[in-house]
C-alpha cells in the first residue's frame, strides 16, 4: 500500500536537522547521489554544542517515557511500522539514491525495518524481570530498566535498518535516543526515522537525528547524559569511540567490520555455491559487514568453481540503481572505491589471478574475481568493502578451518556441503559471532542475537532476545514488611 502523501520532503530537512523539532543549522553539507554525482539536498551538520543541547533534552524527559504505560508505548511502533508500510516506494527511492543501493536491495532493507519495528512493539508487554529466591519474611527480585540515554552512531551501508534495529527497541524499553547518522546518507539513516516517530506520535525529546561529523561523535562519546553508546562502523574507528567513550564509563556496543569465510567442500553443488558467493561478495557491492569476503573452495573443485563464478560476474551488470536494471550499483565514493582497488591490483602483484573485473568507471566497480589468493595478501587479510570475490584454495578440512580462523575479525562464517555432519564439524570450530550451514554469510533476521568476535566487535549483540541485555540494567530490589533488628 502507498500514500499519495510523501512521508518526507525536502523542504522539511533543508539546512536541518532534528532536535525538540526541526532547526535550522549554523553549519551544512551538500549530500550527492553516488550514482550521479549531482547534489541531492543540503543539510544541517550538527555540532558539539547541537549534541550537547539534545543530551539534556533528551535525558529531561526520558524518565516520564520509561514510565508510560505498555500499551501506549507499544502504539508508537506499532503506528511507525503502519506509516512505512504505507511510504515503502518513497523510502525505497531514497535509500537508492542517497545509498547507490539497487531497488532490491532497499526493499529488503525497509522491509526488515518494519519487522524490527514490529518486533520493539512488541517489548514493552514483555517480562522483564525474575523473581528471585528469598529468606522467610523477604520477597527478592530483579528487573530490567532502561540506562536513560543512548547514543546511536550509524553507518552508511543499511543506514535505515541499521539506525532503526538500535533506536527502536531502545526506545522501547524506555530510553531516550540521540542518533548521530552517516553525514554521507543523513535522510535514510536518520530523518526518515525522525519523521516517522514524529508522525506516530513519540513524545518531543526522546529522539534526536543530529548529522554530524567526528566532532559531533566525539561530543556523543563524552557528554554525562549519555549512558551507553552503540556503533556499528569501521573497526578503527570502532577502537577510537571505545576508547573515548570508556574512558567516559559508558555502555559499549560495537558492532563492526568482518573478513567473512564462505567455505565451499567438494562434495558441494557447485552451481548453488558459486550463487551462494556472488550473493554474498556483490550484494550492495560488497559493501556490508558480513560480506563473503574470502571463498575457501577446496582444491579439487577450485577449478570448476573459479570458471563458474568468473562466468557469473560477466554477467552481471552495473549502473544507476534508480533505473531499477542494474545487479549492482556504485560504491558510495572515491576514496572507498581507489581503497577496494588498490587492494585488488596489490593482490594482483602479490600473484592472485585476476579472473573478472578489477576495472571501474566512475563509482561503478566491475564484479571481481581473484583465485589463488593466499595469506599474507591484502584481498586474503583486509576487508574490501568492494564487489570481489577472493577465492582461497585449500587440500583438507582441518586447512579450512586455520584459514577461516586465520584473521583477527570473528564476524561471520558460512560452510556449503552435501554433508551436514562433516560442515557443522568444521562450523563448530570456527571463532565468529554468526554461522551460517548451506547459506552465505548475510544474513539479518531481525530476531536473531547479532554480534561479533574480537575486532568485529566487543562481546555484545544487538537484535531479538539480546536487545534486553543490550539497553537496560538489572536492579535487584528486596522488600520486607517491616525493618530487621540487626546486632548493632
Amino acid at each position: 500500500m502507498n500514500s499519495s502523501t510523501p512521508l518526507l520532503t525536502k523542504e522539511t530537512w533543508h539546512e536541518r536537522f532534528f532536535s525538540d523539532g526541526w532547526h535550522t543549522a549554523s553549519q551544512r553539507a551538500d549530500i550527492l547521489e553516488p550514482a550521479t554525482g549531482n547534489v541531492l539536498y543540503r543539510v544541517g551538520v550538527a555540532q558539539p554544542s547541537d549534541i550537547e543541547r539534545a543530551a539534556a533534552s533528551a535525558r529531561a524527559v526520558q524518565v516520564a517515557w520509561a514510565a508510560l504505560g505498555f500499551e501506549r508505548k507499544s502504539t508508537v511502533f506499532r503506528k511507525a511500522a503502519q506509516l512505512l508500510e504505507q511510504h515503502t516506494s518513497d523510502v525505497v527511492g531514497w535509500i537508492t539514491r542517497e545509498t547507490g543501493s539497487t531497488v532490491p536491495k532497499a526493499h529488503f532493507e525497509v522491509s526488515v525495518t518494519i519487522r524490527c519495528l514490529y518486533e520493539a512493539a512488541s517489548m514493552p508487554s514483555q517480562p522483564n524481570g525474575l523473581t528471585l529466591p528469598s529468606n522467610e519474611g523477604r520477597l527478592s527480585f530483579a528487573r530490567r530498566l532502561p540506562l536513560g540515554v543512548i547514543g546511536v552512531i550509524t553507518p552508511f551501508n543499511f543506514p535505515l535498518y541499521l539506525a532503526m534495529r538500535a533506536v527502536a527497541p531502545a526506545l522501547a524499553v524506555g530510553n531516550s535516543v540521540v542518533l548521530k547518522p552517516d553525514l554521507r546518507t543523513p535522510v535514510a539513516g536518520g530523518f526518515l526515522l525522525a519523521q516517522l516517530f514524529e508522525q506516530a506520535g513519540l513524545p518531543q525529546g526522546l529522539l534526536h537525528v543530529l548529522p554530524g561529523g567526528a566532532d559531533a561523535g566525539e561530543a556523543l562519546c563524552t557528554d554525562p547524559h549519555i549512558a551507553m553508546i552503540q556503533f556499528t562502523g569501521s573497526t578503527a574507528t570502532g577502537r577510537r569511540i571505545g576508547a573515548l567513550a570508556g574512558q567516559h564509563l559508558k555502555k559499549l556496543s560495537l558492532e563492526l567490520g568482518g573478513k567473512n569465510s564462505l567455505i565451499v567442500l567438494d562434495d558441494a553443488d557447485l552451481d548453488l555455491a558459486a550463487s551462494n558467493a556472488a550473493f554474498g561478495a556483490y550484494l550492495h557491492q560488497g559493501q556490508i559487514c558480513m560480506a563473503s569476503g574470502r571463498v575457501l573452495v577446496q582444491a579439487t573443485v577450485a577449478a570448476a568453481f573459479c570458471a563458474k563464478i568468473a562466468a557469473k560476474a560477466l554477467t552481471l551488470t552495473m549502473g544507476d540503481p534508480s533505473t531499477g536494471a542494474a545487479a549492482l550499483g556504485p560504491l558510495i565514493t572515491e576514496k572507498q572505491r581507489d581503497r577496494a582497488h588498490g587492494i585488488v591490483h596489490d593482490s594482483i602483484e602479490a600473484g592472485a589471478k585476476l579472473l573478472a573485473g578489477g576495472t571501474y568507471e566512475g563509482l561503478f566497480y566491475r564484479p571481481t574475481v581473484l583465485s589463488d589468493v593466499r595469506p599474507g595478501m591484502r584481498a586474503f587479510n583486509e576487508e574490501i568493502f568492494g564487489p570481489v570475490v577472493s577465492i582461497t584454495p585449500f587440500d583438507s578440512d582441518e586447512e579450512a578451518v586455520e584459514l577461516a580462523n586465520g584473521t583477527d575479525y570473528g564476524l561471520a562464517a558460512a560452510v556449503i556441503s552435501r554433508s551436514l555432519e562433516r560442515a557443522l564439524a568444521i562450523g563448530n570450530r570456527l571463532r565468529v559471532g554468526l554461522l551460517h550451514i548451506n547459506d552465505q554469510t548475510v544474513n539479518d533476521d531481525v530476531i536473531n542475537p547479532f554480534g561479533g568476535k574480537g575486532q568485529s566487535g566487543n562481546g555484545t549483540n544487538i537484535g531479538g532476545p539480546a536487545n534486553w541485555e543490550e539497553f537496560t540494567q538489572w536492579q535487584w530490589v528486596t522488600i520486607k514488611e517491616k525493618p530487621t533488628q540487626y546486632p548493632f
